[in-house]
């Protein structure tokens, strides 16, 4: 379980991002938090794993109170939660394997980083991952020949290969269209489902949070304004949310997209995947 308490910060500039979070989010949830721009999203998921020092509070990950630890013991943390990246933060000039196997630098040495030389085990389990998220006809391509919605899931492979206890997940449609966002968002809710792991994901997108997540947090100006599950954000908690609009459209909209996406998934025949030949990458081991 992650659990949040008094969480607060305050920037340099006097500015309260957020003012006193409490959550808590049980093994195996994926929740939203949604609210408009600046309401503290963003700030919540790089508090949690500190690429943004809380100036208050704690966070707890299971067993371990992350807010608390030195810089080699945070390094170890966070192997324990995965990070997924608005702007998927790949090298560009790296391979798609390479990518995904940067997940494990946290647990090879220097030197073996260095050169990129993984254990087989590290190479098998991110061949299942592409294979997983249709990748695996890509290894060998580069970073920068994939469109968003395959960079998006190289970067959900990369996240997943570190084993997480957590995924943290910062605007993961926000590049995309339509079609590939509800792919992305389907493909993190069904491997979590698969994991039994938890998920806090920043989203824009009311339509896509109420379709995918089992929880929704709606932050205002830092607070916490609403709490609950997606049938209950009517449109007066929307507006509480984000100000006065008629969301009678928005609302309607996503009935009537969960129904056809519940069809789809009922047609769908799962195949199961091959994987590919590992020559390719002897040179990785």
């Amino acid at each position: 379980m992650l659990r949040i308490k008094g969480l607060v910060k305050r920037y340099r500039t006097g500015d309260l991002a957020l003012k006193g979070i409490d959550l808590d989010v049980p093994d195996g949830q994926v929740m939203a938090l949604i609210g408009p721009s600046g309401a503290g999203k963003s700030t919540v998921i790089r508090c949690i794993n500190r690429l943004v020092e809380p100036t208050a509070g704690s966070v707890t990950l299971n067993d371990l109170e992350v807010t608390t630890l030195g810089r080699s013991e945070l390094r170890r943390a966070r192997r324990r939660m995965g990070m997924i990246f608005q702007e998927y933060a790949l090298v560009e000039r790296l391979s798609v394997m390479e990518n995904v196997l940067s997940g494990r630098l946290g647990y090879v040495g220097f030197w073996q980083s260095y050169f990129r030389k993984f254990p087989q085990s590290d190479i098998d389990e991110a061949f299942r991952l592409l294979a997983r998220v249709g990748l695996d006809h890509m290894v060998d391509k580069r970073a920068d020949e994939l469109s968003g919605g395959q960079r998006q899931r190289v970067g959900i492979c990369r996240a997943l290969i570190q084993n997480p206890e957590l995924l943290l997940v910062d605007e993961p449609t926000a590049s995309l269209d339509p079609k590939t966002s509800r792919q992305i968002m389907r493909l993190i809710k069904e491997l979590c489902a698969e994991r039994k792991l938890s998920a806090i994901i920043n989203i824009h997108d009311v339509m896509l949070a109420q379709m995918f997540a089992e929880r929704i947090v709606g932050l205002r100006v830092g607070e916490i304004v609403y709490d609950g599950p997606p049938d209950n954000l009517t449109a007066d908690v929307l507006t509480k949310i984000y100000g006065e609009e008629d969301w009678s459209a928005t609302i309607r909209k996503v009935d009537d997209e969960a129904a056809e996406a519940e069809e789809a998934a009922a047609a769908v025949i799962p195949v199961e995947l091959p994987l590919p030949s590992r020559d390719r990458l002897a040179g990785l081991t």
